[in-house]
């Protein structure tokens, strides 16, 4: 069975793998369907152009180095898209410092490095220790004043 890459967010570090594996999933095998890719990066220029591709469902800028930034990342996900996991580049996930990998492992309790070879792209689940906290985008931390609200409305209604 193939992994399925529906509603994954995608760390844009390499933007020439990101449109590779975009085109693989959303292009080549299953065409005519929309993508549910969501890709986070810095390079906002090569992000809307996957977009207006359709390649990619969603972008957000995301200075992955900025704990602020990745912060706001999780609150915006939590609060319009259902990620199911995060997917990384291999290269990327294997060359990043132990502060960014913190961060790479608190983005979400589900998380694969995506290598590719001759077979095409492979998926192997991180091993390393997750953390769910303020940069967490599957974690009730990620709470907004919209699901506040929406929580308080609830409330009273009993």
């Amino acid at each position: 069975m193939s992994f399925e890459v529906t509603n994954y967010l995608l760390i844009d570090i390499d933007n020439e793998f990101s449109r590779a594996f975009a085109e693989h999933y959303f292009k080549n095998a299953t065409p005519n369907t929309p993508s549910t890719l969501i890709v986070a990066g810095s390079n906002t220029r090569k992000l809307v152009k996957m977009m207006f591709d359709e390649l990619i469902k969603d972008y957000c800028y995301c200075d992955l180095e900025n704990e602020i930034s990745v912060s706001e990342l999780a609150t915006y996900l939590h609060e319009h898209h259902d990620i199911q996991g995060v997917l990384f580049n291999n290269t990327d996930y294997l060359l990043a410092s132990n502060e960014q990998r913190f961060i790479y492992n608190s983005l979400h309790a589900k998380r694969y490095v995506v290598s590719f070879d001759d077979v095409g792209y492979t998926f192997e689940r991180i091993t390393e220790e997750g953390f769910k906290n303020h940069l967490s985008c599957d974690t009730d931390i990620a709470e907004t004043p919209k699901d506040l609200i929406d929580l308080a409305l609830q409330l009273n209604k009993k």
